[in-house]
């Protein structure tokens, strides 16, 4: 247990679930709360969060701008790796929370803490994802979730914040939002009924299709080492890339994602995000390994990004095995350079053209002009072995189904 006068961090994000766990936990555990936001590009009012956590109680509050490591050590692994869960998803919040996780252990350290706290419930991916990393960083360290062990409903915890005296701020939304540079996570209200069409004002980064521009555009993204380096032939830093793609693509309708997810928990889950960056950035990465790798590469290449991609969504960023498939990944991505260029028209993003120095398509093989160098006649011989085990098989089991009748 925690006891008197021991310090408490808790990840704060300003909204009603941690501003009534500071008090929760002072009163729980009479211990110091000291609060910790980290900015992975959520675009929040971080001076008013700050000051909010001190006029509730909190002793300190640390503000700490993550968006570069958050780019670098956690979006542009999941590029290479094409992380989209289920085929769908690209790990959004998944990919924030053991970083988040990793800077709470810091502070924990660092203020001399004997124990972290999130807000997460008891329904989510997000509890594990927090407390496997913390528990991997720091085995001693105890970890509280007062929401999950508190059980109270939206309509307890605002009774609950009227009594204590913490000024409830208006709720801008009937959305639960949690966004970052990577993408725009939209739960509850009307989605939680998956017959629904999502309605417009959920939506914030993608204009309606309705709304969009009538002319398509063209946006050339490049890419060394399989991360992207360029837009438009202009070089820019990665989280300038992510910025301008968001913007782009949004205006053209490009990033929408509704789906029905399975969750780490056992739920399945309507979810709705808005990513137009990162479905741009996957598919022109993933269309460009299709030119410069072969056929044996990228069949297993598959097979290792979705089980990295099922680590990340799981909370299993530290397990080793996630740096054991990125030496593999890695070794694929000196490769991945050139130019892949997209176009951008009402909700449509596709691939229509790419290039690369390591590119593996030879025209003078593809071409079907008479003037290729492939040689046609060894196509016969070709196809006499490579059908043999077939013929053979189905050969056996027609003589032996005759055989039975």
């Amino acid at each position: 247990m925690v006891s008197l006068a021991d310090k408490i961090v808790l990840a704060y994000s300003g909204g009603l679930d941690t501003s009534v766990s500071i008090k929760w936990l002072q009163d729980k555990f009479m211990a110091d709360v000291i609060t910790v936001t980290v900015d992975v590009g959520q675009r929040e009012d971080f001076g008013e969060i700050g000051k909010r956590a001190k006029e509730i109680g909190a002793i300190k509050h640390y503000l700490i701008d993550a968006k570069e490591e958050f780019v670098m050590n956690y979006v542009s692994p999941s590029i290479k790796a094409n992380a989209l869960y289920e085929g769908k998803y690209p790990l959004v919040s998944a990919l924030s929370r053991p970083l988040i996780a990793s800077k709470l252990v810091e502070v924990a350290k660092k203020e001399e803490a004997l124990a972290v706290a999130h807000g997460c419930t008891g329904k989510g991916n997000d509890q594990v994802r927090f407390e496997v990393t913390i528990k991997s960083l720091s085995p001693k360290m105890k970890v509280i979730a007062p929401v999950r062990e508190w059980g109270l409903s939206r309509d307890q915890e605002i009774d609950y914040a009227k009594e204590q005296g913490i000024k409830i701020e208006p709720k801008k939304s009937i959305f639960s939002i949690d966004q970052n540079l990577w993408g725009r996570s939209i739960e509850s209200g009307p989605l939680e009924d998956p017959e629904i069409e999502p309605p417009l004002e959920a939506f914030e980064w993608v204009k309606p299709l309705e709304k969009a521009p009538e002319k398509a555009v063209y946006v050339n993204i490049g890419f060394e080492g399989g991360v992207p380096v360029s837009v438009d032939n202009e070089k820019k830093g990665a989280i300038e890339i992510i910025s301008y793609l968001n913007k782009v693509a949004g205006k053209h309708g490009v990033g929408i994602i509704d789906h029905m997810e399975d969750r780490l928990v056992g739920i399945k889950s309507r979810e709705v995000y808005e990513c137009p960056a990162a479905l741009c950035l996957i598919e022109a990465h993933k269309d460009l390994e299709k030119l410069v790798l072969n056929r044996h590469e990228l069949f297993f290449k598959d097979i290792v990004d979705a089980n990295w991609t099922w680590l990340a969504y799981s909370g299993l960023w530290l397990d080793p095995l996630r740096k054991d498939l990125e030496a593999f990944i890695n070794s694929t991505q000196e490769r991945v350079e050139g130019s892949v260029k997209i176009k951008l028209y009402k909700g449509n993003y596709r691939v229509v053209g790419r290039s690369s120095p390591y590119s593996l398509y030879d025209p003078n093989l593809a071409t079907y002009s008479i003037l290729s160098e492939f040689d046609q006649a060894s196509a016969q011989g070709f196809i006499e072995l490579w059908g043999l085990p077939t013929r053979v098989a189905h050969s056996m089991l027609s003589k032996l189904k005759k055989g039975r009748e």
